[in-house]
């Protein structure tokens, strides 16, 4: 049987790889605390970089003295994150030129965020259209990451196997998601550091990197 050339596939996680939108969920997070009184550290909004967001609206209800309901939450700090991200698209360096040639190579992506339709779908706007071959948000899944799910929702409906695939992630959520699932992964730490522990490929960056460097990196 021939080896399928790597990666069959790139799936990528989008705040913090693709977009740098961390800083606008932590000042959302930050605003909704402080307008109903209390506090929110840096170290408290670390802690959920990478999380599915009805675990972070559950972070808020029982930490602070936000109220309403989870899937009130999410949507005000989804209203606003999408509202800053209209005006301008953070890019991280070297995210948009690794998916053009990715895309040009004819190599199959996916986007495995765990933010939800309506923030995915700025970035999709942004991109040619048929960029990714599969979309897995947070709000069509049932366990968010650090659970495997959303990989493993992605690969099949590539129709890809988990361990031919090569994961883009920046967090310790989500780099555990990707290996969970057995999907090779390349951390690129943005906002917080990827444990020294989990067993993924580090770079500093994604500027310069292209196909041919991911498949040095990896084999």
């Amino acid at each position: 049987m021939t080896t399928p050339i790597f990666p069959a596939a790139v799936l990528w996680d989008m705040d913090g790889t693709i977009l740098d939108t961390e800083p606008y969920w932590m000042a959302e997070e930050t605003r909704l605390v402080e307008e109903a009184g209390g506090t929110w550290s840096t170290q408290e909004a670390s802690e959920l970089v990478g999380s599915d967001l009805n675990h972070s609206a559950q972070a808020l209800l029982e930490r602070t003295p936000v109220s309403g309901s989870s899937d009130e939450i999410v949507n005000a700090l989804l209203d606003g994150v999408v509202r800053q991200v209209r005006e301008e698209i953070p890019w991280r360096p070297g995210a948009r030129e690794l998916i053009a040639e990715l895309a040009e190579a004819e190599v199959p992506m996916a986007l495995v965020t765990m933010s939800w339709q309506p923030l995915a779908e700025v970035l999709l706007e942004a991109l040619p259209p048929s960029t990714f071959a599969a979309v897995v948000t947070g709000d069509q899944v049932s366990d968010g990451k650090p659970h495997p799910e959303p990989y493993l929702t992605a690969c099949r409906r590539l129709q890809v196997e988990p361990a031919d695939c090569l994961a883009i992630e920046d967090s310790p959520t989500g780099v555990r998601a990707a290996l969970a699932a057995g999907v090779r992964t390349l951390a690129v730490s943005h906002m917080v550091q990827v444990d020294e522990d989990l067993p993924a490929t580090r770079r500093h960056s994604l500027e310069g990197l292209g196909l041919a460097d991911l498949r040095r990196l990896f084999g």
